[in-house]
């Protein structure tokens, strides 16, 4: 929670670091600190009346509602908090144009959206990673030039929209895209504390701000009032504070020790270092100022693999300043001043909330007046799995009961590749993604239809050729067309749609042998891999011994089906129809949740099926099941070796899907095979 504190509290300092990105579980108080920030934040000036919060001194000259006359009335008030709902429309975010008015009278009549009301102020995103593509699009558009552009089949609206942008996260819902990631001026992680004392002291407030809120804020306001001083004394003297050549380097060496991507993190991370001095009422720029901004800056921004948590290793950051201690001596640190002033009421930056996750009033900084830097919590590893005998084919029929299968120890999978692209038939209506087509929001435009509610995409060839026959019964005389409701259309537009791709994996004893089980966890890797870049959301279930289990329900978080299968252990009979048919009931309740989000079944297995009277009939009777409701399956073939059954592919027909060898699933292997097939035609016509 102190880097929580301390990440808010610099950008309140120093709007210009660009904002943070606040990562943790559930129930750690996040959104309650988010939203404490608001009172801490400087009043602003704004010109009376306009809907854009143009400053009076500097009015935007394309401002809606202006243009704005020298000397226009203008008062204080505070800045805004305003929060983005994770289901808002796009209309609802950029602002809505009037198509009807701007047709038939002219006027750009345009209501604005959620960046004109958070201009000079602050946008809170909870659940961030949750936000739908042309939503993402929209923010960093506005984020990257400080501006909300709006276009209407060619009546376009601009105005200004720079604000602090601040989004809270749990990171086993699912990753981040990278571009909005990187707009992200700090990254902070947070987690419930695990001492007892200081839990004690969040449930003591949180009772008593149910008890009696209005005495609760009132207990807390000279501290408050306290704190937003201190801000405002920090935000005096940053203009003052000093970025030696120095300092710089050791930025530019930290940044470049582990390999961020562009110049963004060295700006950032300045910018955060010079706020670290302000705060602490210093005027010069030390190291422990460098090595907290790398922390707070630099964890989302280095390089790593798609299942990789955002992270720094601290001893590699500990190693690069200290090639610089000998270059120029630091300054004294000044003395911190003491006092309650890092302690804010109703779980703001610099306290405890309400809703948890607070600690007990503390200082905070350490002896050079800089704050401390907590240490990461240490979860305990789980314990893996038990050395089992060695690896073998399916057991008899009397081998133990599942929770007693003889397991091999899990194998790290293979390196993962690109694979093919495998999409479910037909046109669906699903969440924006890139996987299978759908009729979406955006896309190519395919059609017109009568407008569902407010009219957003206007198809205008369809509206004059609906307005155009009742011109002269209308009244028409002059060169203007005259459109009334019924005549307008909205485009149908086809784009792509994320799916919920299931997998389920095979994990017996048919499937051990060591090679072959780290082939088929890269396979699975590889299309977890592809699932993240299409935007879907995933679920595993596997069968191994007396049945099966969902390894991970449906979620967006893709690196926690990676964790998971890593840890993957086999052994034991080879239920298949179980594994079906709990796949089946996944696909129900999932229908009930999300039904517009159309289901991609991932089956990897030799085909095999053992356990009980007539294993494999089961198996057919389960897959027939799954194929007549219209569910779309893939059946990835592991089966190895000189000698094939070919069980897997009478799986696939049962299905009703595609199978695919662990070769042919590839995508070079099907570039490979389109080249061979061209130049046998070739061949042949020649």
């Amino acid at each position: 929670m102190d880097d929580m504190r301390l990440g808010l509290l610099l950008n309140a300092i120093s709007p210009s670091i660009g904002g943070v990105l606040v990562r943790g579980e559930k129930g750690t108080a996040k959104t309650t600190t988010v939203r404490a920030l608001s009172t801490l934040l400087p009043w602003i000036d704004a010109i009376a009346g306009c809907r854009f919060s143009c400053d009076p001194a500097s009015p935007d000259p394309s401002c809606p509602d202006g243009p704005h006359e020298d000397g226009a009335a203008h008062a204080a008030r505070p800045a805004r908090m305003v929060e983005l709902p994770v289901g808002a429309s796009e209309d609802r975010l950029v602002g809505a144009l009037d198509i009807e008015r701007a047709l038939g009278e002219g006027v750009k009549a345009f209501e604005p959206g959620l960046l004109a009301d958070a201009h000079r102020g602050v946008l809170y995103v909870d659940e961030v990673n949750l936000l739908g593509d042309h939503l993402v699009d929209a923010l960093l558009d506005a984020a990257a030039t400080g501006a909300s552009y709006v276009e209407r089949e060619g009546v376009s609206v601009r105005h200004a929209s720079r604000f602090l942008l601040v989004g809270t996260m749990n990171p086993e819902e699912g990753e981040l895209r990278p571009q909005l990631l990187d707009r992200f001026g700090l990254t902070v992680e947070v987690a419930a504390s695990r001492e007892p004392d200081e839990r004690v002291e969040v449930v003591r407030r949180r009772l008593a701000y149910d008890e009696d809120p209005a005495a609760f804020a009132a207990k807390w306001a000279a501290e408050e009032e306290t704190l937003r001083e201190r801000i405002a004394a920090a935000r005096a003297l940053l203009p003052s504070v000093r970025l030696g050549d120095g300092a710089l380097r050791r930025i530019a060496a930290v940044c470049a020790g582990f390999e961020v991507d562009g110049m963004r993190a060295d700006i950032v991370t300045a910018r955060t270092a010079t706020a670290l001095a302000a705060w602490a009422g210093r005027t010069d720029v030390t190291t422990a100022d460098v090595r907290q901004a790398a922390l707070l800056s630099l964890p989302h921004r280095r390089r790593r693999n798609p299942f990789d948590a955002p992270g720094l290793d601290e001893d590699k950051l500990d190693e690069i300043l200290g090639r610089f201690e000998d270059d120029e001596p630091e300054p004294e640190p000044e003395p911190e001043p003491e006092g309650p002033d890092d302690d804010g009421p109703d779980g703001g930056p610099e306290g405890g909330g309400p809703d948890g996750g607070g600690q007990p009033p503390q200082d905070g900084t350490g002896p050079d007046g800089t704050p401390d830097v907590p240490q990461q919590r240490q979860e305990p590893e789980p314990a893996g799995p038990e050395p089992a005998s060695p690896e073998s084919p399916d057991a008899p029929e009397g081998a133990p009961a599942r929770g007693e299968a003889p397991e091999a120890p899990a194998v790290a999978a293979a390196d993962p590749f690109r694979t093919r692209k495998f999409d479910v038939p037909g046109l669906g209506e699903g969440a924006d993604g890139r996987r299978s087509r759908a009729r979406t929001a955006h896309g190519r435009t395919t059609g017109a239809r009568r407008p569902r509610g407010a009219l957003s995409k206007l198809h205008l060839a369809a509206t004059v050729q609906a307005a155009a026959p009742h011109q002269r019964a209308r009244g028409r005389s002059g060169a203007g067309l005259v459109v009334r409701r019924d005549d307008l259309r909205e485009a149908v537009r086809e784009g792509r749609e994320g799916n919920l791709v299931l997998f389920v994996v095979d994990a017996s004893g048919s499937m051990a042998a060591r090679k072959r089980m780290s082939a088929v966890k890269g396979a699975v890797l590889s299309l977890l891999l592809d699932a993240y870049q299409r935007r879907d959301k995933i679920g595993m279930v596997t069968f191994r011994g007396a049945g099966a289990d969902v390894a991970l329900p449906p979620t967006s978080s893709v690196d926690t089906g990676a964790a998971r299968l890593e840890k993957l252990p086999t052994g034991g009979r080879t239920p298949l129809a179980a594994g079906l048919l709990q796949a089946h009931e996944v696909l129900r309740v999932e229908r009930l949740r999300d039904p517009s989000r159309r289901p991609l079944l991932v089956v990897v297995t030799d085909g095999r099926a053992t356990g009980g009277p007539e294993p494999l009939a089961r198996a057919a009777r389960a897959a027939r099941l799954l194929a007549g409701e219209g569910t779309a399956s893939v059946v990835v073939d592991c089966e190895q070796g000189p000698v094939r059954l070919g069980l897997a592919a009478e799986l696939g027909r049962e299905l009703r899907g595609p199978v695919v060898t662990l070769d042919e699933l590839r995508a070079d292997s099907v570039s490979a095979l389109v080249r061979t097939v061209r130049t046998a035609h070739t061949r042949k016509a020649a």
